[in-house]
């Protein structure tokens, strides 16, 4: 249960259960404090799960009596999260998991600056606006909070969407009123408070917790950081995976992607985007790589539907979104979700749901300049095609040596699911389509 009372006693809502199979969570900040009075479905916390952060409102009404964690306390799921004081009203009629109705108003406790201009009517109704991933709950709060008291008069607080911004502002002892947003949107972002961090003299950012006596750095591994550790401990472990790769000579593939550039340029239709057409066409030939093993039916399971997921750098670190039914989806409309995906996880936005469900995944590692790599699986997948840069080498092209776009491919794979043939048939068949991409037009 996510919610504990008595008729005259204390009630005390417990850390409901998020969904996706996550079992704890990190407090990132709390929006009220022991002795605050507060209305039902406000929001009074934000954790931090290892999928994304979360604003979770009270079922109840009345007087904090206790906050059972701090901050950067991690909690699992049905421990005690919050208690309000005995004989307090309690109203929040629809509560399932411990989320409240989502009509009543809320409010976040924000500290107010002593200048500043108020904004208008489009920032507050458009740019102020951040969503959180809470199943069943209203979850747009204001992260541009007006506040207004009798001594002074209403102030604009820093617009800050992701409540991990402030954490690591908070933990370097970086003033956010002094921060001027580097984004068009003018949000804050965890990358403006490094750079208010850093020194004159260029060091690196101080996005350190603490250092021991030696002055070695220690950060705490939790959220995204920790999931992405033990995801990749327990890929190590359980799969016996092997790495295969070609160079190609992508030279047609760019000119093929200048070419639908200049027919439809709104398209937005780059090289991941052909890409991930020719690997949906490739798990269509070769459907044993669309696959995962349950261990425990001791069953090869070959999926029906192919989820792409794709490898992106964001604020929080190493994000991959998930676009659900790829293998249906047009080059067009891939293109779209691989944009759509993209921001999201830039601005630390995605939701659960776009971070799960993936049943084979697209690594573009080539826009960090390296030509290769042996990635780790995504656990449970089973294969993972690499994409290594795109430059100009000498080529033996027509019987001549001459300037090629040449790119190296590695396909990881599962070797419990397929055999080296299949794997190396799949690798062939995407190298092929990228030296001819007009061969995929037999296919359509």
């Amino acid at each position: 249960m996510s919610l504990s009372s008595g008729p005259n006693s204390p009630s005390t809502f417990m850390l409901p259960d998020l969904g996706e199979g996550l079992t704890e969570a990190e407090v990132v900040e709390w929006h009220v404090a022991e002795g605050d009075e507060v209305q039902v479905d406000q929001v009074v916390v934000t954790v931090e799960t290892a999928k994304a952060s979360v604003d979770l409102p009270c079922p109840y009404a009345g007087r904090v009596g206790t906050l059972h964690a701090a901050v950067g306390g991690v909690l699992e799921v049905g421990r005690p999260l919050i208690t309000i004081g005995a004989n307090e009203k309690s109203g929040s009629g629809s509560v399932l998991v411990g989320y409240g109705t989502s009509e009543a108003k809320r409010s976040h406790r924000r500290r107010v600056t002593s200048g500043g201009a108020l904004p208008d009517a489009s920032t507050i109704s458009s740019g102020g606006l951040a969503t959180s991933a809470v199943p069943g709950v209203d979850t747009v709060a204001k992260v541009a909070k007006v506040v207004e008291s009798p001594a002074t008069k209403p102030t604009l607080a820093p617009m800050i969407i992701s409540p991990v911004v402030r954490k690591l502002a908070k933990d370097i002892g970086v003033d956010l009123t002094g921060i001027a947003p580097s984004g068009h949107d003018q949000v804050i972002r965890r990358a403006d408070v490094e750079a208010a961090s850093r020194p004159v003299n260029g060091d690196q950012p101080h996005s350190v917790v603490r250092a021991d006596r030696t002055g070695d750095i220690r950060i705490p591994l939790r959220g995204v950081r920790k999931a992405i550790a033990d995801k990749m401990t327990t890929s190590r472990r359980e799969i016996p995976d092997v790495t295969t790769w070609v160079d190609v000579d992508a030279t047609a593939l760019m000119a093929a992607k200048d070419e639908i550039k200049a027919v439809n340029p709104e398209a937005g239709i780059g090289i991941l985007a052909l890409m991930a057409r020719i690997s949906m066409a490739g798990l269509r030939k070769f459907p044993e790589l669309n696959a995962r093993v349950d261990t425990e039916a001791q069953e090869l399971v070959q999926l029906r539907d192919i989820n792409l997921s794709f490898a992106a750098q964001s604020p929080r670190g190493l994000m991959v979104p998930v676009i659900h039914g790829a293998g249906e989806m047009t080059t067009a409309q891939l293109a779209a979700a691989l944009h759509e995906l993209t921001a999201l996880a830039r601005d630390g936005a995605l939701s659960p749901a776009q971070m799960t469900g993936g049943t084979f995944t697209l690594n573009n590692y080539g826009v960090f300049g390296v030509d290769g790599s042996t990635p780790i699986i995504n656990y449970p997948e089973a294969a993972m095609l690499g994409i290594g840069r795109i430059f100009e080498r000498p080529w033996a092209h027509d019987g001549q040596l001459a300037l090629r776009k040449v790119t190296q491919l590695a396909f990881t794979f599962d070797h419990r699911v397929c055999d080296g043939g299949t794997a190396g048939g799949f690798l062939r068949f995407v190298a092929d389509c990228v030296e001819r991409p007009t061969s995929l037009l037999a296919l359509l």
